[in-house]
């Protein structure tokens, strides 16, 4: 059916089977940003926030997204992580109203498939979790730019994706 590997011959949507697919090392790495108030942006930065420590409980949650992903994203398989980061660091100061907080996952592990999936979630629900810690401080806040950033291992080999930046 058109070449869709999530879907049969009948059109029904399917889980694909990897069972003969070789195990190799996998790797991705996920981006995204979240833009806000200089006022919450100060507040996560100075440990003021209402709702406590705003990174670390973002850091946390993004590595459990990331292990439970099959359980978010239907038809995708259960893996066996060997390793996830989540790493939460300011952006460039431009000098307006606002800031901005960059999130990067990194999931690493052996297996038939795997590894984009769970650093792109992880990185959702990081971001995710920094807006529900400082929504009474910012509702405006923005969640952006969500992207692959590299991956390698499996049959297609590597990925890195290209930036004007």
């Amino acid at each position: 059916m058109n070449g869709l590997t999530h879907v049969n011959e009948r059109g029904d949507a399917v889980m694909v089977d990897v069972s003969n697919k070789e195990i190799t090392d996998r790797h991705a790495v996920a981006t995204g940003e979240i833009i806000m108030s200089r006022e919450a942006h100060e507040a996560i930065y100075g440990m003021t926030a209402p709702k406590g420590d705003v990174l670390g409980t973002a850091r946390i949650a993004g590595i459990m997204a990331a292990k439970r992903t099959p359980e978010l994203i239907p038809l995708c398989h259960a893996l066996s992580l060997s390793s996830v980061t989540v790493d939460l660091e300011p952006l460039p100061e431009t000098g307006t109203a606002t800031a901005g907080i960059r999130c990067i996952c990194r999931v690493s592990l052996s297996g038939r498939t795997g590894a984009e999936m769970e650093a792109l979630t992880g990185v959702s629900v990081a971001l995710l979790t920094i807006y529900d810690m400082c929504k009474a401080i910012d509702r405006g806040m923005e969640i952006g730019g969500i992207c692959l950033l590299e991956k390698d291992g499996g049959k297609s080999g590597r990925y890195e994706r290209k930036t004007d930046k």
